[in-house]
């Protein structure tokens, strides 16, 4: 497989889950833009990385998510976009009646309404190229719920809807749009969470990790960043044509129960 020739546009990618997709793409051929909020040096010595790493033109361009203007301009500044995948992504916890308005507006913003605005300024993009990729990164709380993640679960389920949607206009075009559902991921953030549930919980690592941390996840073990971005490469080659519109669950079984 070999993406050489497009261009990737991998939002909320300067670390975690958007850093893998954006590795594997890479790893495919593609060339590829990195995306966070921050400009620090770092962001940029990533995509350097990444150049050097497997000989592809890869830039970092700052853009804030949570507001549409700077959405559009992401796609507006890569220039081109023949895959785009959709990963930026926050979350709060907390009970509906006790959730702060701005946590919701923040989360809606950045994890359904930025897949919203960067798709309707690249479909264009992919139109005039006569070839596109719509990945969006979704989440096990897609398709099923927990409590006290309200906004999450919402924006996470709007997310397939919209997948659907876009795979249902674009049909007829040789593009495609499809959601991956994440279960529980191995990432940095995650990895950092582990001694404080061990402390909180009286348990070593694996204890904690497979009684607590993957309680819903039956495998027991986490994915890895690796794993999503192979599911994301896989969906953007030419033996995925034909599958458009739906969600791929990469989360050890846990919608299976």
């Amino acid at each position: 497989m070999t993406l050489a020739g497009k261009t990737a546009v991998v939002t909320g990618s300067n670390s975690g889950i958007g850093l893998g997709i954006a590795r594997e793409l890479a790893r495919a051929g593609a060339d590829v833009v990195l995306n966070s909020f921050t400009d620090a040096p770092g962001d940029h010595e990533l995509a350097a990385g990444l150049a050097q790493e497997f000989g592809v033109n890869a830039r970092y361009i700052k853009a804030d998510m949570s507001k549409a203007g700077e959405c559009r301009a992401l796609i507006s500044e890569a220039g081109r976009c023949d895959i785009l995948v959709n990963n930026a992504g926050i979350q709060h916890v907390a009970p509906v009646d006790g959730f702060a308005a701005e946590k919701w507006d923040a989360i809606i913003a950045i994890n359904l309404s930025s897949a919203f605005h960067t798709i309707a300024a690249a479909l264009p993009l992919m139109r005039a190229a006569g070839w596109g990729r719509v990945v969006n990164v979704s989440s096990a709380h897609g398709l099923t719920a927990s409590p006290y993640k309200s906004a999450y679960v919402s924006a996470k389920h709007g997310v397939v809807g919209l997948t659907k949607t876009v795979a249902l206009e674009t049909a007829e075009e040789p593009i495609t749009c499809n959601a991956i559902c994440p279960g529980y991921v191995l990432t940095p953030l995650v990895e950092a969470q582990i001694p404080d549930q061990m402390a909180a919980h009286g348990m070593d690592r694996d204890t904690v990790v497979r009684e607590v941390m993957l309680q819903r996840q039956p495998s027991k073990e986490f994915a890895t960043v690796g794993q999503i971005g192979g599911t994301a490469a896989f969906l953007c080659s030419d033996a995925a044509a034909q599958i458009t519109g739906t969600t791929i669950s990469v989360d050890g079984g846990w919608t299976a129960l």
